[in-house]
């Protein structure tokens, strides 16, 4: 794998076309697969917790999902690996957005990845919560969802709503104003949780983060 180079104003991440391919994806795919994928996963649940139960482990499920949020964004998204081979992982699976923040077939994760890691996380819940964890593993992809969706107004839509414009400062602040701050898209208590919410008069960065730098352009 190289690094990405720019062309038709998006960053080719892969040499080879069918990898690229597998790098975008647009939104009416993405609400396409996850009307499908996400009534699946409520079937597979139905009948393996009493009402009130599976309302609690639907709830836990996204509790869990809005922390994993936050932490894979703050602690991998965000980390600064020495090898230049790990960094320019890091750089495909997120730098690359922070290069083009407004690019609409890479504002939202690609399937190939999100059900892969949603599977890896639901063999976990089976073990440890047995055949229930679909009703968490509901609550958790139900988040994710919602979270990649607004995600994704955030940089196409205006969000004139109160609660939309909320949310939608939040996460310019982290673009615009530092990438050291504002982690949390959906659940943005995490941020004043761990300390780590950009005020209104946050000093704006003047250098590109370090885990991206001497990533882009590719040699």
């Amino acid at each position: 794998m190289k690094g990405p180079i720019s062309e038709d104003r998006r960053l080719v991440l892969f040499e080879n076309r069918w990898l690229e391919k597998l790098t975008v994806i647009p939104v009416r795919w993405f609400i396409a697969i996850w009307a499908l994928l996400l009534p699946a996963i409520a079937i597979a649940a139905w009948d393996t917790a009493p009402i009130f139960a599976a309302i609690g482990l639907v709830f836990a499920g996204w509790l869990g999902w809005s922390l994993f949020e936050y932490s894979a964004h703050r602690w991998l998204f965000h980390c600064a690996p020495r090898a230049q081979a790990a960094r320019r992982l890091i750089f495909v699976i997120h730098g690359n957005h922070h290069e083009e923040p407004n690019d609409k077939l890479r504002n939202l994760m690609p399937p190939v990845v999100s059900v892969v890691v949603g599977l890896l996380i639901w063999v976990l819940l089976y073990a440890v919560v047995g055949v229930s964890s679909a009703w968490m593993m509901l609550g958790f992809m139900s988040g994710y969802v919602l979270y990649d969706l607004t995600h994704y107004a955030c940089h196409h839509y205006p969000m004139r709503g109160r609660i939309g414009r909320v949310i939608k400062r939040h996460h310019m602040r982290h673009h615009f104003i530092s990438g050291g701050g504002n982690y949390a898209v959906t659940a943005i208590f995490w941020d004043w949780i761990f300390d780590t919410r950009l005020a209104a008069g946050a000093r704006r960065e003047t250098r590109k983060s370090a885990q991206y730098e001497e990533v882009h352009p590719a040699e």
